[in-house]
């Protein structure tokens, strides 16, 4: 199978670790996606959410604040400034996540876009 590594890492330690199909991250120019065997790349990210396809096509979100992102052929690395795994094992563990990723993306901006993004991801869930 067709993989990458990623890492998001941030001032409090590592937030990710995983295996990726693909991710999608909210660049400083406009959203884009890394596959595996991506050309290297180094570019800032702005307030958003990663979105990450895992190897089992399971889906996971995390809302950032801002950060870099270093693009290998084989490896993704992320250094954020802040960052909240949005997800969980009960209802309310969603909640307090989307609550806590609502909190970090409004104190960064008011990025409408990433709020919206944030907020559909709660209808989704429930």
């Amino acid at each position: 199978m067709n993989t990458i590594k990623l890492e998001i890492v941030t001032p409090e330690g590592l937030i990710f670790s995983g295996v990726a199909k693909s991710v999608t991250f909210p660049g400083s120019e406009g959203e884009f996606g890394v596959l595996p065997s991506h050309a290297s790349l180094l570019t800032s990210l702005k307030v958003g959410v990663i979105d990450i396809e895992l190897e089992d096509d399971k889906k996971e979100s995390i809302a950032i604040n801002w950060g870099f992102v270093k693009v290998e052929e084989t490896k993704i690395t992320v250094l954020a400034d802040g960052a909240v795994v949005i997800g969980g094992n009960s209802e309310s563990e969603i909640a307090i996540s989307l609550e806590k990723a609502r909190t970090l993306i409004q104190n960064m901006s008011d990025s409408n876009l990433a709020i919206a993004k944030v907020d559909s991801m709660s209808k989704k869930i429930y």
